[in-house]
């Protein structure tokens, strides 16, 4: 007989640092040319007028000015409609 009972396996010991993402700079604030304004994951909010999206789908501020939240319709590959948020930069 085993002196030791058997061992099993550990499965949530994976531990990482979060990726703080989210909104940095809400409606009404004024931003900087450059500055962050929402850090996500995936197209969750669009850019518009004086903002653009990099490569991992950042928000930034192209030009200094005001943040401003909007609704707008949206249509996807399939041709269905949604609601998704605009930023935009005035």
């Amino acid at each position: 007989m085993s002196k030791v009972k058997a061992g099993g396996s550990s499965k949530n010991v994976h531990d990482s640092p979060g990726q703080r993402l989210g909104v940095k700079v809400f409606g009404g604030q004024k931003v900087n040319a450059g500055q962050v304004i929402v850090r996500q994951t995936g197209l969750t909010k669009r850019a518009g007028e004086g903002a653009f999206v990099s490569r991992n789908f950042t928000i930034h501020a192209a030009k200094d000015g005001v943040v401003e939240y909007t609704k707008r319709r949206v249509r996807l590959f399939t041709g269905k409609t949604v609601q998704r948020t605009e930023v935009t930069v005035k």
